[in-house]
């Protein structure tokens, strides 16, 4: 079987806006770095998706225009739903209207994105059950629905709501990796999210060099450098004095 991940890893290099380069780890790379932070150094899963979710708030944020905005949060069962939910919840003590739809049952929510779920209804805001459509348009949506677990084509209510953003007049931002996309490769099996920015976490994902991400924003979520030592990956701080800082792909 062809290495794709390691032909995207050749073809590609990211740098930040001022031309430090940042190295970019495969699904199978991405899931040992959470491992050893987990089961070894830290930070915890409900510590990383608290920051995924805080910076996603904020570069959302920073997006949104001076009328009152309305944002709907899109979310999965899993570890990208929590970071949208986190997000959710930011936003919201902050003012903004956000309407947060779950894309399952609360019983198949994982420990952390149900954690957050709780979270996230303290603030009084709407939460949209899976198979219904918001009421309200929205001015901005959060994709948390697959990232980077991806296994095979899309199905069922995850989508529908992929179809669904697409014949929304509203701007799509991301977390880590579009929905429907493989992080290794890029390519998509089946529907995927369109987003007009895609905010990735510690480090990028391979295939985000060869799909359509958007404006393209790496963010902190709080790995030490031990971690990357660990899982044998040459790691410098690209995060000099921010939390997220913009990507660029330069194809070799």
């Amino acid at each position: 079987m062809p290495d794709l991940a390691g032909e995207a890893r050749s073809g590609a290099e990211f740098r930040t806006e001022d031309g430090r380069r940042v190295p970019a780890v495969t699904v199978a790379e991405m899931r040992e770095i959470d491992r050893i932070a987990v089961d070894e150094l830290g930070p915890n899963l409900f510590q990383m998706m608290e920051n995924a979710g805080r910076n996603l708030a904020e570069e959302a944020m920073s997006r949104l225009g001076s009328d009152p905005p309305t944002v709907l949060a899109l979310a999965g069962s899993g570890g990208n739903g929590a970071g949208v939910i986190c997000a959710a919840r930011h936003l919201a003590n902050h003012g903004v209207d956000v309407q947060l739809l779950l894309a399952f049952s609360e019983d198949r929510l994982a420990t952390v994105p149900s954690a957050q779920l709780a979270l996230y209804r303290a603030t009084g805001r709407t939460e949209i059950g899976a198979g219904t459509n918001p009421s309200v348009a929205p001015s901005m949506i959060l994709d948390g629905l697959i990232g980077y677990g991806l296994r095979g084509a899309p199905s069922g209510e995850i989508a529908r709501l992929i179809v669904w953003t697409h014949g929304v007049d509203a701007p799509v931002l991301s977390l880590d990796v579009p929905s429907g996309i493989d992080g290794d490769t890029g390519a998509a099996p089946g529907l995927a999210i369109r987003p007009a920015a895609t905010v990735t976490l510690a480090l990028p994902k391979t295939g985000l060099a060869f799909t359509d991400t958007g404006d393209l924003v790496l963010a902190d979520i709080g790995i030490p450098k031990e971690v990357f030592r660990r899982a044998g990956i040459a790691y410098v701080s690209p995060f000099v004095g921010k939390y997220r800082v913009g990507l660029e792909v330069y194809r070799t």
